[in-house]
């Protein structure tokens, strides 16, 4: 029985994304594993669980979408795919050798760990930085080290491919004495998908990563921007959590500090009264911002598409806003989103390559690609081919070019094209290939 197979995983906080690959035995264009199957489960602490399952190669072919009462929490959501991989798949379980887990917030590891009680001990002292996601992980760990304690499971963190960004840019303007042994500084997120979408561009743009100057928007129910240069991270929008920069489906993004105070007061009306002052703790706090802000609080959804859809769009009056919900989150997200983007183009001093759109809203989001593009253009980017901006979604390739051809710009003699292009980022793609491609795990 050949022992070739790597698991990986992605877990959010009421989701689990499955994806399994063969090890190639000769890696060809740093590409060292193939697509078997891939599943998911959704709606996970709200039952019934939404399940997909579908082979792409193999012996038996399995396309199944259905709703599972069985599943309540990540560790039921393993078991049952792990059903389905050797009832339907007929694949044995014994041959996976790797389990790579995407771990949101790895604070200071520098490279991805081999999960033991040390490594796990640490990454669940993390889970209060990044609440919505290590929480899970740890929990499909656990539930990997019980149902296939023949393979090794292996933490792969976001905050690793942000390591890079400078001292002044990570840290605070706090007391270091108080914020340094504490780990207060910004770490970045989306790491995983930051390093697909660098590897994928380089190869399309037939540059090496070191060679490139990029603006990233991942944008999803968790978005942030990363601005890059010669392929490593220099800021990005996230920090010491996921919840500072843009706002998501259910984060606020950055705010003013004070105004969490202000939004529990007992008042009704901003106040420094201390008799009106209501006691805010960290976990309270966090919940409200995490959980219960982004668009969700504006409109009722998390679904940005509904939001575009209803946002009365092809009414450039600004003051719709002011009635509309969906219009005031559109608007609000296109602004911050902006704001990044500007602040990243004077950091990389207009020396940019290209500026690319990644995550669900920003892989789907034609409308708000559109009117990202139009505000550029006065940096240099010449504007969205329509058509090719509309067809993003059918092509398969990893990158997709969505602007007319670029504007050449003389920088330091050398003639850059500032390009718009979409990434289908893949960030169990990502894990198991470098788990593939490092020989010391074979």
């Amino acid at each position: 029985m050949a022992s070739d197979l790597i698991l990986a995983l992605n877990s959010g906080s009421s989701s689990l994304k499955i994806t399994l690959f063969a090890r190639r035995e000769e890696c060809q264009d740093d590409h060292g594993v193939d697509l078997l199957l891939t599943s998911s489960l959704s709606n996970i602490s709200a039952p019934p669980a939404k399940f997909t399952f579908k082979t792409f190669s193999g012996s038996k072919q399995v396309d199944k979408s259905e709703e599972v009462d069985s599943v309540n929490d990540h560790a039921t959501a393993f078991a049952h795919f792990l059903d389905c991989l050797e009832n339907d798949a007929g694949l044995d379980r014994r041959r996976i050798v790797y389990i790579c887990h995407r771990v949101v917030h790895g604070g200071d590891y520098a490279e991805p760990v081999i999960i033991d009680q040390e490594s796990y001990e640490k990454i669940e002292h993390l889970s209060d930085l990044a609440p919505l996601h290590n929480g899970a992980a740890l929990s499909v760990i656990h539930a990997c080290i019980e149902k296939l304690p023949s393979a090794k499971s292996i933490a792969y963190f976001d905050t690793i491919f942000h390591r890079p960004i400078p001292i002044h840019i990570a840290s605070c303007a706090i007391n270091q004495s108080i914020a340094g042994p504490k780990g207060l500084k910004k770490y970045g997120f989306h790491g995983l998908s930051y390093a697909f979408i660098l590897r994928a561009v380089s190869k399309f743009l037939k540059q090496p990563p070191e060679n490139l100057n990029l603006i990233v928007l991942h944008l999803g129910s968790g978005a942030s921007a990363c601005a890059i240069k010669h392929g490593r991270s220099l800021d990005t929008s996230m920090g010491l959590t996921p919840l500072n920069g843009l706002p998501g489906a259910t984060r606020s993004g950055a705010i003013d500090p004070s105004l969490i105070f202000h939004y529990t007061n007992r008042a009704g009306r901003i106040t420094h009264d201390p008799s009106f002052a209501a006691h805010v703790g960290v976990t309270e706090a966090e919940d409200i911002l995490n959980r219960k802000s982004g668009w969700k609080s504006l409109t009722g959804t998390t679904d940005f598409g509904e939001i575009s859809k209803n946002a009365e769009l092809d009414n450039p009056d600004p003051s719709i806003a002011s009635r509309n919900p969906n219009r005031l989150a559109f608007d609000l997200f296109l602004d911050r989103i902006l704001n990044y983007v500007g602040s990243y183009h004077l950091k990389l001093q207009g020396q940019v390559d290209a500026l690319v759109f990644a995550g669900g809203i920003g892989e789907r989001g034609t409308e708000l690609r559109q009117m990202i593009a139009d505000k550029v253009q006065c940096l240099g980017y010449e504007s969205l081919d329509k058509d090719l901006n509309a067809n993003v979604a059918k092509s398969s390739e990893d990158v997709v070019p969505i602007s007319t051809c670029g504007t050449h710009v003389d920088v330091d003699g050398e003639a850059r094209k500032k390009r718009i292009l979409v990434c289908h980022t893949d960030e169990q793609f990502e894990m198991a290939n470098n788990c593939a491609l490092n020989t010391s795990r074979w």
